[in-house]
């Protein structure tokens, strides 16, 4: 099954209303997701996988166009992390660097909604694939990815 069916079938069984956007642009960073859904940056919610302790993985999800504050994410995970390879990320989520959903993932990992996101009614989520995007709520996403509030973006 490839990326996109498996957000679909994860889709059908937790919110069939949901539905991908499927698009000719490349929507693998947060500018380039924006210029092609006609949206700000800031609407991008950004899927980062972080390995902390060794070998213990977690997700951030943040808004597109902040940074993350180090200090804040190393107080929340514990140790100093470090942000996932394009191979980790494969082999973690079963997603290609551009195109991580939050969820659908093949095993469980703790996941974690930063809220940068909250400042929009809708959010647009990658569905697998680097030119898919899933307009999704906060409290939906939330719900979805099973995740905890955070707050680990950078104040501008």
């Amino acid at each position: 099954m490839d990326e996109i069916e498996r957000v679909r079938l994860y889709l059908s069984e937790k919110n069939p209303e949901l539905k991908i956007i499927v698009l000719e642009e490349d929507t693998s960073t947060a500018p380039l997701a924006a210029q092609a859904l006609g949206t700000e940056v800031g609407q991008i919610a950004k899927s980062i996988l972080f390995k902390s302790n060794g070998d213990k993985y977690c997700m951030i999800v943040a808004a597109g166009d902040v940074r993350m504050d180090n200090k804040a994410l190393k107080q929340l995970l514990g140790s100093r992390p470090r942000m996932a390879n394009a191979e980790e990320v494969l082999a973690v989520t079963g997603f290609n660097v551009g195109g991580v959903c939050p969820f659908a993932l093949p095993n469980p990992i703790p996941i974690f909604l930063d809220e940068s996101l909250k400042r929009y009614d809708v959010v647009y989520a990658a569905a697998g694939t680097a030119n898919t995007a899933l307009p999704i709520s906060y409290e939906e996403l939330m719900r979805l990815t099973g995740g905890s509030p955070c707050r680990v973006a950078r104040d501008n």
